[in-house]
Protein backbone atom coordinates (compact mmCIF):
# COMPACT_ATOMS: atom_id res chain seq x y z
CA UNK A 1 0.00 0.00 0.00
CA UNK A 2 1.12 3.58 -1.18
CA UNK A 3 0.98 6.42 1.10
CA UNK A 4 -2.24 8.06 -1.54
CA UNK A 5 -3.53 4.41 -0.62
CA UNK A 6 -3.61 5.20 3.17
CA UNK A 7 -5.64 8.28 2.59
CA UNK A 8 -7.94 6.29 1.09
CA UNK A 9 -8.97 4.15 3.93
CA UNK A 10 -12.52 3.71 4.68
CA UNK A 11 -13.91 5.67 7.30
CA UNK A 12 -11.14 8.38 7.28
CA UNK A 13 -12.34 11.90 8.42
CA UNK A 14 -12.94 14.33 6.07
CA UNK A 15 -13.80 18.37 6.31
CA UNK A 16 -16.88 17.56 3.84
CA UNK A 17 -18.51 14.66 1.43
CA UNK A 18 -16.83 16.34 -1.16
CA UNK A 19 -13.02 17.09 0.33
CA UNK A 20 -9.98 15.30 -1.68
CA UNK A 21 -7.60 17.34 0.06
CA UNK A 22 -7.33 14.77 2.83
CA UNK A 23 -7.79 13.82 6.35
CA UNK A 24 -9.10 16.58 8.44
CA UNK A 25 -8.10 15.95 12.21
CA UNK A 26 -9.98 17.69 15.31
CA UNK A 27 -7.48 17.92 17.31
CA UNK A 28 -2.99 18.50 16.99
CA UNK A 29 -2.54 14.37 18.52
CA UNK A 30 -4.25 12.76 15.49
CA UNK A 31 -2.24 14.92 13.07
CA UNK A 32 0.89 13.58 15.32
CA UNK A 33 -0.59 10.16 15.33
CA UNK A 34 -1.25 10.16 11.68
CA UNK A 35 2.20 11.89 10.84
CA UNK A 36 3.84 9.08 13.14
CA UNK A 37 2.80 6.13 10.96
CA UNK A 38 4.05 7.80 7.83
CA UNK A 39 7.40 8.31 8.98
CA UNK A 40 7.68 4.99 10.87
CA UNK A 41 6.88 3.39 7.40
CA UNK A 42 9.70 5.85 6.26
CA UNK A 43 11.70 4.98 8.25
CA UNK A 44 11.18 1.02 7.83
CA UNK A 45 9.39 0.09 10.96
CA UNK A 46 6.55 -1.35 9.07
CA UNK A 47 5.40 -2.29 5.77
CA UNK A 48 1.81 -1.19 4.39
CA UNK A 49 0.67 -4.38 4.45
CA UNK A 50 1.48 -4.86 8.27
CA UNK A 51 0.24 -1.21 9.13
CA UNK A 52 -3.20 -1.92 7.23
CA UNK A 53 -3.48 -5.30 8.96
CA UNK A 54 -2.92 -3.69 12.22
CA UNK A 55 -5.57 -0.68 12.02
CA UNK A 56 -8.10 -3.27 10.78
CA UNK A 57 -7.82 -5.55 13.22
CA UNK A 58 -8.49 -2.34 15.93
CA UNK A 59 -11.22 -1.42 13.78
CA UNK A 60 -12.98 -4.80 13.61
CA UNK A 61 -12.55 -5.15 17.45
CA UNK A 62 -13.10 -1.44 18.34
CA UNK A 63 -17.04 -2.41 16.49
CA UNK A 64 -18.91 1.05 14.51
CA UNK A 65 -17.69 4.15 15.27
CA UNK A 66 -20.32 7.24 15.39
CA UNK A 67 -17.21 9.46 16.60
CA UNK A 68 -14.23 10.56 14.33
CA UNK A 69 -12.25 10.75 17.26
CA UNK A 70 -12.42 6.98 18.02
CA UNK A 71 -10.94 6.12 14.46
CA UNK A 72 -7.98 8.33 15.73
CA UNK A 73 -8.02 5.93 19.42
CA UNK A 74 -7.54 2.54 17.21
CA UNK A 75 -5.17 4.56 14.63
CA UNK A 76 -2.87 5.05 17.66
CA UNK A 77 -3.74 1.49 19.57
CA UNK A 78 -3.09 0.20 15.88
CA UNK A 79 0.91 2.01 16.05
CA UNK A 80 1.64 0.86 20.22
CA UNK A 81 0.62 -2.54 19.02
CA UNK A 82 3.12 -2.54 16.12
CA UNK A 83 5.70 -0.38 17.95
CA UNK A 84 5.45 -2.95 20.78
CA UNK A 85 5.50 -6.08 18.05
CA UNK A 86 8.57 -4.45 16.28
CA UNK A 87 10.47 -3.71 19.51
CA UNK A 88 10.38 -0.20 19.10
CA UNK A 89 9.11 0.34 22.33
CA UNK A 90 7.85 -1.63 25.37
CA UNK A 91 4.83 -2.30 26.59
CA UNK A 92 5.95 -0.34 29.75
CA UNK A 93 7.80 1.90 28.49
CA UNK A 94 4.53 3.20 26.43
CA UNK A 95 2.64 3.06 29.54
CA UNK A 96 5.28 4.95 31.74
CA UNK A 97 4.87 8.00 28.23
CA UNK A 98 1.60 7.83 28.69
CA UNK A 99 1.62 8.75 32.19
CA UNK A 100 4.39 10.95 32.27
CA UNK A 101 1.87 13.29 29.43
CA UNK A 102 -0.99 12.28 31.71
CA UNK A 103 1.01 14.39 34.68
CA UNK A 104 2.22 17.29 32.44
CA UNK A 105 -1.27 17.98 31.37
CA UNK A 106 -2.57 18.65 34.60
CA UNK A 107 -0.29 20.50 35.96
CA UNK A 108 0.30 22.85 32.89
CA UNK A 109 -2.05 25.72 33.21
CA UNK A 110 -4.21 26.41 30.13
CA UNK A 111 -3.21 27.94 27.04
CA UNK A 112 0.29 27.11 27.99
CA UNK A 113 2.73 24.37 25.96
CA UNK A 114 3.10 21.09 28.27
CA UNK A 115 6.29 19.93 28.36
CA UNK A 116 7.57 16.53 29.92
Amino acid sequence: MSPPDLLALPQLPKDAPQDSGGPVFAEPWQAQAFALALRLHAQGAFTWPEWAQALSEELKAAGPMDDPAFYYERWLAALERLAIAKRLAGRQALADRKSAWADAYRRTPHGKPITL
